[in-house]
């Protein structure tokens, strides 16, 4: 895939943001923080550590586990970033953003988390709990 640049803001409007996906591939959250933070799965697109943010004054940053952190606008509450402190890159929810044609869905993790009440039907890598922690804690060895 080529770069796909992409832009978009928040609820308000306060805090507008460019960035380069990494790819055309969206991805899905169901931990409980995640479901707590949005209200629901958290969907999101990678995007690289590039990602320009304008409105900065308008950001408030929440440092949610011990290997990320979260932004969300203090304005109107719209959540931001999902932010990994290891490189910067970022995961930006998909309604951030003004255009979001050409993604596709392909992987969920936390399933053993997702309520039962629904399903996403495209077919996904799914990781449990257990194996993603298990692959954040041998990426953080590697460094």
């Amino acid at each position: 895939m080529s770069e796909k640049k992409k832009s978009g803001h928040c609820l308000c409007g306060a805090i507008q943001v460019s960035a380069t996906l990494a790819n055309d591939e969206a991805h899905v959250c169901h931990c409980k923080t995640c479901q707590r933070w949005v209200g629901g799965p958290f969907v999101s697109v990678a995007c690289t550590p590039e990602t320009v943010f304008e409105g900065q004054d308008a950001i408030a940053v929440y440092p949610s586990s011990d290997w990320a952190e979260r932004g969300f606008c203090k304005i109107c509450g719209s959540p931001l970033f999902y932010r990994l402190k290891s490189d910067g890159s970022y995961y930006l929810p998909v309604g951030l953003l003004d255009d979001t044609e050409g993604l596709t869905l392909t992987s969920e993790i936390y399933i053993d988390r997702k309520p039962s009440w629904y399903s996403f039907a495209e077919k996904t890598n799914r990781m449990t709990e257990a194996e993603f922690l298990a692959m954040i804690a041998a990426s953080q060895n590697k460094s």
